[in-house]
């Protein structure tokens, strides 16, 4: 039976439900910080790094401002610079690109694979050149990019990987070997964001930077205080890009709730699945990859007029993205032109993004699936 009657609105996340969750929990743990004094690096910050690698399946993690600065930061440790090109997709947020361009680097963009959108692994070594120094798959939606081939193409030509998971905390696929790896634990280094949205979200920017490398850890964790080792003494130039005690404290609160999260937006995809109409393109999730859904995206060739229909029936949706990175104003020096990633520019006439977020009620996820479903 529709229920269009009984529900008047679902928004693209609802962060109160979230928050009503934790509230004890989280004053409890802003209480501490308070009276700690220890707003900057305090001891919440090093538990919290110490968890996200357990939980991501790495040696070390260091946690970062945001996950804008911990995509930033990966490259700077990594001496990556002018005369330097960093291979990577054009069908993704800002920052993937924007960090490459911000430490003098020169992004190189692939096409995008037609059915998980993330880097096609077919189209890269086609595009390497003496001064590829690393590739930069991204994660995207929550579905892990194919990394075994991308691994096999860095072996093969020395080159850095640089895992941008910050869609994909939890995120897993089974490599040829059968073990199981998460996202963040397959290249040289994994980058995460805290955005609000995430699936582990805190309340405000934060992020974090996974690695196997001790030498690499240590870096990190110089550069983010100004590359001051001892303090006050500058051997290299780093930043600002501290998480700030406060987050990580929400974090930590937020944390051993994160399975659960997954779990539940898996099970909205499932409802999902099997309830919309073959009108719309569905997620494809590739065999024996777990998919957390940051998003749930859909494809269909109406995308403009459905997501005008959606808003007038108040049904929160996303474009992510409406214009690939190699099209953009800011990226027009590299002389990319229409057409040069017809995959990824097909996908962003087409893709639009509904609710997913684990609190979703049964009424919510039916009205959504009926006014998807009439939609002609």
């Amino acid at each position: 039976m529709s229920t269009q009657i009984a529900i008047k609105e679902v928004p693209l996340l609802d962060l109160n439900a979230q928050y009503e969750s934790h509230k004890k929990e989280i004053f409890k743990a802003f209480q501490e910080v308070f009276e700690s004094k220890n707003f900057i690096l305090g001891s919440q910050v090093m538990e919290l790094e110490r968890q996200i690698a357990l939980y991501c399946q790495t040696q070390y993690a260091i946690g970062v401002s945001s996950g804008t600065d911990a995509l930033l930061i990966a490259l700077m440790a990594l001496n990556i610079g002018p005369e330097d090109e960093v291979i990577t997709t054009p069908f993704s947020f800002f920052a993937t690109a924007g960090s490459i361009a911000r430490v003098g680097a020169k992004p190189v963009f692939v096409d995008a694979d037609p059915q998980t959108y993330n880097l096609n692994p077919k189209l890269i070594e086609k595009h390497i050149t003496s001064r590829t120094k690393a590739i930069m798959p991204v994660h995207l939606f929550g579905q892990m990019a194919d990394m075994d081939a991308i691994m096999a193409i860095a072996q093969k030509h020395k080159l850095y990987v640089i895992e941008d998971a910050a869609q994909a905390i939890g995120a897993e696929y089974k490599n040829k070997k059968g073990d199981r790896c998460r996202a963040g634990s397959v290249g040289d280094m994994g980058c995460f964001s805290f955005f609000p949205s995430k699936n582990l979200g805190c309340m405000g920017d934060g992020g974090i930077v996974t690695t196997n490398n001790a030498e690499l850890a240590e870096k990190m964790r110089i550069l983010r205080i100004h590359g001051s080792n001892p303090k006050y003494y500058h051997h290299i130039v780093g930043g600002n890009f501290r998480l700030d005690t406060l987050q990580a404290a929400v974090l930590l609160v937020k944390l051993p709730h994160l399975e659960e999260q997954h779990q539940k937006r898996r099970e909205n995809a499932v409802y999902y699945n099997q309830s919309i109409q073959e009108k719309a393109i569905l997620p494809y999730v590739q065999n024996g990859f777990r998919m957390i859904y940051n998003q749930y995206t859909i494809r269909h060739k109406k995308r403009d007029e459905l997501e005008r229909y959606l808003h007038a029936k108040k049904i929160g949706n996303a474009i992510y993205y409406p214009v690939p990175l190699h099209l953009q104003k800011c990226f027009a020096y590299l002389g990319y032109a229409e057409g040069d990633c017809p995959e990824s520019e097909k996908a962003a006439k087409e893709v639009l993004s509904i609710p997913i977020y684990a609190e979703l009620s049964l009424d919510q996820k039916q009205y959504i699936v009926d006014t998807l479903n009439a939609f002609e």
